[in-house]
């Protein structure tokens, strides 16, 4: 059984961060990894720990405090700079993501200016760029042009609705499949319903020919990702993130990947 690309998002607010998780995405036989740049214009401050019972204050296992991503002004960035370390410090192929607010992400600027980074950013010459489904038609041209023979596009959908109907997932996929040579859809799932909605699109989609990777945010929302070789996916998003949060977001680990795959059968 062919396994899809596995791609492991790199952690981290800072390009230390990030390329020492690039690393152990390396060692981990990762095949891409992603750096997602608009995390670069935010700082992670963890809560502090609440005052009491050292033992009353644990989290649940199935909890974790939530960080607190504080912007920082457009001009902390020497954009020029970090592309450059990144292109010395990464040794994988690379999916570079400068994810809008609208998008769950955390780019401070103007979508202008998201545009800008995400053009600067192809000239660098990853392996792919993320460019989502809204981009205006214009622009997008302008990036995809600027990529062409060179950069892989993929075009991606991050909606914080929970899933329709498979057909109308099928449908979305099918309408941006001309725009890229993968499509990324991601949902909120919501529950049981919601991620069986993904995983039938998925399935339904296994023959289509068309490179496409679907996943869920929240529980259940790993359900296409642990199946994917079954489901035929082109691509598969990991983390190299530990914990039991991680299944209540519907992540998964990279190493967890690999031993569902092998308990599945998809692998040997």
């Amino acid at each position: 059984m062919e396994l899809p690309l596995v791609c492991v998002v790199l952690s981290g607010c800072t390009v230390d961060e990030m390329l020492k998780d690039a690393a152990m995405a390396t060692a981990s036989g990762a095949d891409i990894v992603e750096v997602r740049l608009d995390r670069l214009w935010v700082n992670e401050v963890f809560p502090e720990a609440p005052e009491g019972d050292v033992e009353d204050s644990k989290p649940r296992r199935n909890q974790r405090p939530e960080p607190e991503y504080v912007p920082q002004p457009l001009e902390s960035v020497d954009l020029s700079s970090v592309l450059d370390s990144f292109k010395q410090g990464l040794e994988l192929p690379v999916i570079l993501t400068c994810r809008s607010e609208g998008q769950g992400g955390y780019f401070p600027g103007t979508e202008e200016e998201r545009l800008d980074v995400l053009s600067e950013g192809i000239k660098s010459g990853p392996s792919w760029v993320d460019l989502e489904f809204e981009i205006g038609d214009k622009a997008r041209k302008k990036l995809v042009k600027l990529a062409s023979g060179k950069t892989k596009v993929i075009c991606s959908q991050h909606s914080s609705e929970k899933p329709p109907p498979a057909s109308e997932i099928v449908a979305e996929v099918e309408e941006m499949s001309n725009m890229g040579d993968m499509v990324k859809i991601c949902y909120a799932t919501g529950g049981t319903e919601g991620s069986l909605r993904l995983f039938e699109a998925a399935w339904e989609l296994r023959e289509s020919g068309i490179n496409s990777s679907i996943m869920g945010m929240g529980s259940g929302g790993d359900w296409p990702r642990i199946h994917a070789p079954l489901l035929r996916q082109h691509m598969v998003y990991s983390t190299m993130q530990v914990g039991w949060h991680l299944a209540y977001k519907g992540k998964i680990n990279r190493s967890d990947l690999s031993t569902a795959w092998k308990l599945l059968g998809y692998v040997d």
